[in-house]
């Protein structure tokens, strides 16, 4: 993993089998689903919902800065602790709490490469013991928000022309067949489409049939020959933000990308704002 522009920020099942234990790293398996997590997970690892714990529903936020105090120092995890996220569907969760955890200024966050499925496909041990870890006192920064992007910064880049956008989602719901994945309910947008001018680099395409990230050859080839090579503020963009915020770990983390940020909002919000333009 040395090719990456930040190879500290992956690190790899075998490593985690070896100091996933120490008392100063901490294992977190983050999931939309969280049955799985109960059904089995790493030893050590403390279980994160997505949903319930990363976000704030009602206003449809990112959880608080006081909120993330509460959950990190809750999972027994300190400012100077070494945190490790996997989790379901290709780290997408996972990538969203790496993104989420650098906002509010964590500084030593990483991936395990390939999520929990290729922790299972290679035969590792899971088990339904709940931790206990002893609480700690977490102090979080203030969001970085050079690395988020909202709804009337897209819109005033996108009329400016000034910015290189990135959906990736699948060609249907780019192309406004679709208003989400395929297996999941179709609702969330009024309209279908795009934003005007992104090139769509689907995120499955940076990742192997494993689920572990491709080389950086391979990386700098996809996105690049796709013109996101860094040349202008970079924003990624999908149906909820949590693809897109793969796709931000990948051009930041493994390809050392600068001034990229991610949409959260993405397409649920920009398909039902009122006179923002789309394309099919």
């Amino acid at each position: 993993m040395a090719e990456y522009a930040h190879p500290e920020s992956l690190v790899s099942t075998e490593w985690v089998a070896a100091h996933g234990s120490e008392a100063s790293v901490r294992l977190v398996e983050v999931d939309v689903d969280t049955s799985a997590y109960e059904q089995g997970h790493i030893a050590g690892a403390v279980g994160w919902n997505w949903q319930s714990q990363l976000q704030q529903p009602v206003r449809r936020d990112l959880a608080s800065r006081e909120e993330i105090e509460q959950l990190l120092g809750g999972s027994g995890i300190g400012n100077d602790t070494t945190v490790i996220l996997y989790g379901d569907n290709n780290n997408w969760f996972a990538a969203w709490a790496f993104w989420q955890l650098k906002y509010y200024g964590h500084k030593d966050v990483r991936i395990m490469n390939g999520g929990r499925a290729k922790w299972e496909a290679e035969g590792r041990p899971l088990t339904t013991e709940a931790p206990s870890h002893a609480a700690a006192t977490y102090s979080a920064s203030e969001g970085d928000q050079s690395i988020r992007a909202y709804r009337d910064q897209v819109l005033a880049r996108v009329n400016e022309g000034s910015v290189a956008l990135v959906d990736v989602r699948a060609p249907a719901e780019y192309s406004g067949e679709l208003l989400a994945p395929a297996n999941l309910p179709q609702e969330g947008s009024q309209r279908g489409g795009h934003i005007p001018g992104a090139a769509i680099i689907p995120w499955g395409q940076a990742v192997a049939e494993d689920g572990s990230f491709k080389s950086a050859d391979e990386l700098r080839q996809l996105y690049g020959g796709n013109g996101i090579d860094g040349s202008r503020e970079t924003i990624a963009y999908c149906r909820i933000g949590e693809r897109s915020s793969h796709t931000w770990f990948v051009l930041t983390q493994l390809l050392g990308l600068e001034n990229v940020r991610n949409y959260d909002g993405s397409w649920t919000e920009w398909g039902s704002i009122v006179g923002a333009p789309i394309e099919k």
